[in-house]
Formats: C-alpha cells, structure tokens, sequence
C-alpha cells in the first residue's frame, strides 16, 4: 500500500507541474509575433502552435479514456482551436481537469483498468497508473520540443521544472499565486 500512497502522490505533483508549464509555456508563446509563432521549423509538427494543439488533443483524449469515455482514435492531424487564444484557454481547463480528476482519485484507482481504441484500432487495456504515466510523459516530452522552438525565436524559453523542490520555492511563487496555488 506505501507504494500506491507514493505513486498517488507522485500522480498530484506531476499534475500541478503539467498545471505550472502549460501556464509558463503558454506565456511565453503569447510573447512570440504571430508569424514566430507559425512559423514552420524542423520538428515534428512542424509549428509552434500544431505541437501545442498536438498536447491539447492527447491531454483531452486520454482524460475521456481515464473518465471511462470511449473517444474516437486519435488524429494527430486534427486541429482543436485555429487561434492561440482559445487553445490556451482550452489547454488551462483540460489542465485543471486533469488537476482535479487525479486529486479525487484513491490508491484503488491505480489498478483498475482503462479500456479504449488505440490509433491502429485495436482494442486496449492497460491499468489507471500506466495511462496517467503514459499521459504525464508525453506532455513533458511534446513541451520540451516547444521549449526548444521557442529557442529558435526571440523569446526565451521559460524555466519548466521548478516545481518539487523546496529550493524553487521562491521561483515558482509567482506563477503558483496566478494559478491560484500554494507555493
């Protein structure tokens, strides 16, 4: 049971993280000129604003899955919101969705399986804590791309991990405050 107490734990600070980025992420893209921000780079879709869409859809899609809905495969191409605007907005309530389903979950939660139709349309099943895993990497993974495409405009790049230790404390309080947070 102490390891599903740890993983739960772990399953909350990894949502508050994934609440700060998208937040300082989103800020600074808001800083970029419209054509920096659609401007096509060599990366894998090919934009700024199609790899936040990108992590927009995934986060939406795999919160239906672990809600128990059934949504249709994905389609990395579908695009969400056309607008930077809405699709912020739309990435900080699925955010707080996600904030919110991982804060009600017990450590029974952890095992129950999660059944949904992958993009090759098989039918899956993988437990609650391997699709929460799955969904926490990938958001980190798609972030620290446009991490690096922001690097390649005048912006800089926000700090994006400074959210588990005592010493970032003081970094992350601003943010924290805007997000309506304790540091």
């Amino acid at each position: 049971m102490a390891d599903q107490d740890c993983a739960l734990s772990l399953f909350r600070q990894l949502a508050h993280n994934n609440l700060l980025a998208n937040h300082r992420l989103y800020g600074a893209c808001a800083r970029l000129s419209e054509a920096e921000y659609r401007a096509e780079r060599p990366c894998f879709f090919k934009t700024i604003h199609a790899t936040l869409n990108h992590i927009l859809l995934v986060d939406e899609r795999y919160l239906e899955r672990l809600e128990g809905g059934s949504p249709a495969p994905l389609d990395n191409d579908l695009e969400l919101h056309a607008e930077r605007a809405p699709l912020a907005a739309a990435q900080a309530a699925v955010d707080r969705r996600l904030l919110g389903f991982v804060e009600a979950l017990g450590v029974e939660d952890l095992g129950r399986p999660v059944r949904y139709v992958a993009w090759n349309r098989r039918q899956i099943e993988n437990p609650m804590s391997a699709v929460l895993l799955h969904l926490f990497l990938h958001q980190t993974h798609h972030r620290g791309q446009v991490h690096d495409l922001l690097s390649q405009t005048g912006v800089a790049p926000p700090q994006l991990d400074e959210f588990l230790l005592a010493e970032d404390v003081e970094q992350r309080a601003g943010d924290m405050a805007a997000l309506g947070l304790a540091p």
